[in-house]
């Protein structure tokens, strides 16, 4: 398998475990961890396949380390990319917005040519509204530490499975159910 690079902000201790999760998840030293905070293009075109995470600020924002980093994402050509997202959130407190950052990462980088593979199911979750969300299914892998932290570990383990086969043969068809 290809290296991956992860990309995340390491302000967020939450976000932060959660990408250490993923990358020991793989098992295999093929996920080099990046702070989306000091990356740059070169960081970004190194890799074809990417992970990028988030967590979900306020009424539905992407934290400060991600709004300096999108003018970045606009000019680069990310065709023939794979990326897979994952992002926090709390559905009982913003239930409106809940992990709206994911929706927010896969506009930026399936505008800039990028494959969105790693979607997952949205059953199990108590929301009104995502940006997450299309036809049915979150656009990532999304985790709410603060309500349904027993399920973090399994949601984590059961994605990276999923990534990995979604990596090297490519995203599953749209008939196909995810259960993450």
């Amino acid at each position: 398998m290809k290296k991956i690079g992860l990309f995340y902000g390491t302000a967020t201790a939450k976000t932060a475990a959660v990408a250490q999760k993923i990358k020991e998840a793989f098992g295999e030293d093929i996920v080099d961890i990046i702070p989306v905070e000091r990356s740059d293009e070169k960081e970004f075109n190194a890799y074809d396949h990417i992970i990028a995470g988030s967590s979900t600020w306020f009424d539905g924002e992407l934290p400060t380390y991600w709004d300096e980093t999108l003018p970045e994402l606009a000019t680069l050509n990310l065709q023939g990319k794979k990326v897979a997202l994952f992002g926090l959130g709390d559905q009982k407190k913003y239930p409106d917005n809940f992990a709206d950052g994911i929706g927010i990462l896969a506009r930026a980088f399936t505008e800039r040519g990028a494959t969105l593979i790693g979607k997952t199911s949205a059953e199990g979750y108590h929301f009104s509204r995502s940006e997450a969300v299309e036809n049915g299914q979150f656009l990532g892998l999304v985790i709410d530490i603060e309500n349904q932290s027993d399920k973090t570990n399994e949601r984590i383990r059961k994605w990276v499975k999923q990534i990995k086969t979604e990596f090297e043969k490519g995203a599953p068809s749209s008939d196909e159910e995810f259960n993450c």
